[in-house]
């Protein structure tokens, strides 16, 4: 991500495409087969399981040596997945890794279809001339990324169907995946972005279940231009972000409400800030417009990279503070189904640590 903020990366040889957003034939695979399930033996809880999708063609996606969004991140996620979790959480926690991928009708939802096709020729390229090519400085396109990109929108929308499809018995998903998406825009991808998987599901959450009140909540270090883009002027949604500025995109930067429905909530905070700044950015302007919002579906683009150890910005939160934030998530939403996305966080050991403390939160809150 080239900014203030970001840590300069390692370079190497790629290809660039130029111009790339052209009208294309859409190279889109149908989602096919239903969710794997998998259980840990301890006793079940009064409370209803939370799931986890996952998928470990997500796993394939590689930008190149020394780019901080790294395969290593969800390979990590996945080892704690079926060992360490299933031990802990028993049946509180259900693991899904279902063969299913979005749709060209759940993509144009928030997508252009200049967009999505221009993306589908790069994917195209980059599998033909087996070689990874660069749509910008720092996202950039392999054999691997339509597979992950295609499915990782596919788990969002599988986990809006799980939680908020007739005879659910979750009501709360966290969609374990990569690339993140928040940064990508109706009709850019950027900031290792392609689709953006949160406001694919939102979209999802809307058009199949009548969804009319849903809230797309952010705490990734970065703010989530591309969730906000695709929130502007609608208010039947809310978007609410605290993250780091000066920092990548550069957007943000104004504390409060914005928007022409006013439905816009940004909460920037202070290189060098840490859990008190944070901490109160959520309980003194986006909880509680949250809470008066009502949601009848929450979104979250839940990143980690604002933790102390994650070097990509200067924000220094613990690891406490992302169970504290997902607890009062949950208490704001109210009993209104939550699907949480993985975005940034890319300190391995500390990105291990920050999920299962988001994982523990979004169990254990009554």
């Amino acid at each position: 991500r080239p900014s203030s903020c970001a840590t300069p990366t390692a370079k190497w040889a790629m290809i660039a495409l130029a111009p790339l957003w052209v009208s294309s034939a859409v190279f889109l695979r149908a989602g096919r087969g239903a969710a794997r399930r998998f259980q840990g033996t301890a006793s079940s809880a009064a409370a209803p399981p939370v799931a986890l999708f996952t998928a470990e063609a997500c796993v394939g996606h590689d930008a190149g040596m020394g780019h901080p969004e790294s395969p290593e991140r969800l390979s990590h996620l996945l080892g704690l997945a079926r060992t360490q979790w299933p031990a802990e959480f028993g049946d509180r926690l259900q693991l899904f890794e279902p063969e299913v991928e979005a749709t060209e009708e759940q993509l144009l939802r928030v997508h252009g279809a200049d967009y999505v096709g221009g993306l589908g020729r790069a994917f195209a390229a980059s599998a033909e001339r087996k070689a990874i090519l660069a749509l910008d400085s720092d996202t950039r396109v392999c054999p691997a990324t339509a597979k992950a990109a295609y499915r990782a929108s596919g788990l969002v929308v599988a986990a809006v169907d799980h939680v908020m499809g007739p005879g659910a018995t979750s009501k709360r998903a966290f969609v374990m995946a990569r690339p993140p998406g928040h940064h990508a825009e109706p009709g850019v991808a950027m900031g290792f972005c392609f689709f953006n998987h949160v406001m694919v599901g939102a979209a999802h959450a809307e058009a199949a279940y009548g969804k009319k009140r849903v809230a797309v909540l952010d705490f990734d270090v970065h703010h989530g231009n591309g969730d906000q883009a695709m929130c502007q002027g609608m208010p039947t949604r809310l978007y609410a972000s605290s993250h780091q500025s000066p920092c990548y995109p550069g957007t943000g930067n104004i504390a409060g409400r914005s928007g022409s429905a006013d439905n816009i909530i940004n909460a920037p905070l202070k290189p060098g800030a840490g859990s008190a700044e944070f901490r109160a950015a959520w309980e003194d302007l986006i909880l509680p417009a949250v809470e008066a919002f009502e949601p009848d579906a929450v979104l979250v683009s839940a990143g980690f990279d604002a933790h102390a150890d994650d070097h990509l910005a200067q924000l220094f939160l613990a690891t406490e503070d992302f169970s504290w934030v997902t607890r009062r998530i949950v208490e704001a939403a109210r009993g209104a189904p939550i699907v949480s996305y993985l975005e940034g966080g890319y300190n391995i050991a500390a990105l291990g640590d920050c999920v299962h403390a988001h994982i523990k939160a979004l169990i254990e809150t009554p």
